[in-house]
């Protein structure tokens, strides 16, 4: 099944842990993936080539992959470049990630080639924006899913209301698949996000934030 058809309408769920957590394990992320499908999701974001793999070899979703890498003087870590394609590519993901962002990116890569890169791996390319502006040059040049998920997190967008609805739809106005993620914590908030036009939503913390999620009630407790 194409993957977009087969995430349409549906909840994706977010697996990430912060490096060296306790959820920093591929075995972890994979049995949290697998309790997502058992709970009704219909597609898992994954971060990293070991945690894509442990993730496929337990659950038949389609995975958006993506790597998380920073590079020294640049502000895009979300497959800045096509190393970072390349392994998400072997590592067996449908949807790879990327950051769609004007902003520079390391040795000169761009979103162009990147683009490409990710089609010429026969793979569905998923632009992470933060503007409509990030979301219209991605869909010029081929992305078949245009995001939300950096609104609110580059020095243009910071503070802007989250989920991002406002920017879901005008990028529906693109006539593209739209997601939207970031800043979805409840389900009444998700069905918000598709009545605005997503054809998609990306839970993450909210659901498998566990670190996250403790530390608010934990904070809570001693006020």
């Amino acid at each position: 099944m194409n993957p977009l058809d087969a995430i349409r309408g549906g909840l994706i769920v977010s697996v990430q842990a912060k490096p060296g957590s306790a959820l920093d394990d591929p075995g972890v992320i994979a049995a949290l993936a697998l309790a997502a499908e058992e709970g009704g999701a219909v597609g898992l974001r994954i971060q990293s080539a070991a945690h894509i793999r442990a993730v496929k070899a337990r659950s038949h979703l389609p995975v958006i992959g993506l790597v998380k890498r920073v590079y020294d003087g640049f502000e895009p870590y979300i497959t800045p470049t096509l190393r970072e394609v390349a392994e998400i590519v072997d590592a067996g993901a449908e949807i790879v990630a990327f950051d769609a962002t004007h902003r520079a990116r390391p040795a000169g890569e761009t979103l162009e080639r990147i683009v490409a890169e990710i089609h010429r791996s026969s793979r569905t390319a998923m632009a992470d924006c933060a503007t409509f502006e990030d979301a219209r040059a991605a869909h010029a040049l081929g992305a078949e899913i245009l995001a939300t998920t950096l609104c609110g997190y580059t020095a243009e967008t910071r503070g802007n209301a989250l989920p991002a609805l406002s920017l879901v739809a005008r990028i529906v106005e693109l006539k593209a698949f739209t997601i939207c993620e970031g800043g979805i914590g409840s389900p009444e908030a998700g069905r918000s996000a598709l009545l605005a036009g997503a054809d998609a939503i990306v839970v993450g913390t909210a659901l498998t934030g566990i670190p996250a999620r403790v530390g608010e009630f934990a904070a809570a407790l001693t006020k």
